[in-house]
């Protein structure tokens, strides 16, 4: 038999449905604890330190703001235990940040209907790369196998957009749905009939790489099945 493995307790350092509905589909059932991440300020402050960033670096740069960010309140205020559900010596924080690549610039939610309705004119019958973030942070102690370690990497898709017309993209971006989501589309809701084909891992594209999470948390000694308590 398969020696007996320590359930760890994910946090998701994201607001997205769409990403906690990912982790729940694979039998992972994650506290979720919002950041409250400036994005512009770190991306300014990233630019800073490191010169332009490509748009999967800027991804990855709000990707580990966002873990970093709740990380840090978790650590200092111990009553977070009881809002997560867990203690804080069993967790590690996952953030994640998406965003579009489409003609060399980087988008994440539109601001507007108009700039909604803008995106998809430019994208329809073109492609584009959905590139999300991921950093994980080991928050657990060392008595329970933590290694301190916090680490990041991007996964990157081809998304082929269908080439619809103005009246389509107007009656999608009035469901609301583009303004939520980076990029102005889903390929798991409404914007689904949208998206022709995409090239790579289709969670990714949702929010959340389901594989390189399992990559990243093997770095940390964490096997992705002791995230179901099995």
């Amino acid at each position: 038999m398969p020696d007996p493995i320590t359930h760890i307790h994910i946090v998701l350092a994201s607001q997205s449905p769409a990403r906690l509905s990912t982790l729940r589909g694979a039998g992972v059932n994650p506290s979720v604890v919002v950041s409250s991440v400036d994005e512009d300020a770190a991306l300014a402050a990233a630019r800073d330190r490191f010169g332009n960033l490509d748009v999967a670096d800027a991804a990855l740069v709000l990707a580990q703001a966002k873990a970093e960010d709740v990380a840090a309140r978790l650590e200092d205020d111990e009553a977070n235990a009881d809002a997560i559900g867990a203690q804080v010596a069993d967790c590690v924080v996952v953030g994640c940040d998406s965003m579009l690549e489409f003609n060399g610039q980087g988008f994440g939610k539109p601001a507007s209907p108009g700039e909604a309705v803008a995106r998809w004119q430019a994208m329809r019958g073109q492609t584009g790369t959905l590139h999300t973030g991921h950093w994980v942070i080991d928050l657990r102690s060392s008595e329970r196998g933590g290694t301190g370690a916090t680490l990041g990497a991007t996964a990157s898709t081809i998304v082929h957009f269908a080439d619809i017309d103005d009246a389509e993209i107007a009656a999608y971006v009035a469901t609301g749905e583009p303004l939520a989501v980076a990029g102005a589309f889903t390929v798991d809701g409404l914007g689904g009939p949208y998206v022709e084909a995409i090239d790579g891992d289709y969670h990714n594209v949702v929010g959340l790489s389901l594989p390189l999470l399992r990559e990243l948390l093997e770095e940390v000694d964490v096997p992705f099945r002791a995230l179901r308590g099995q």
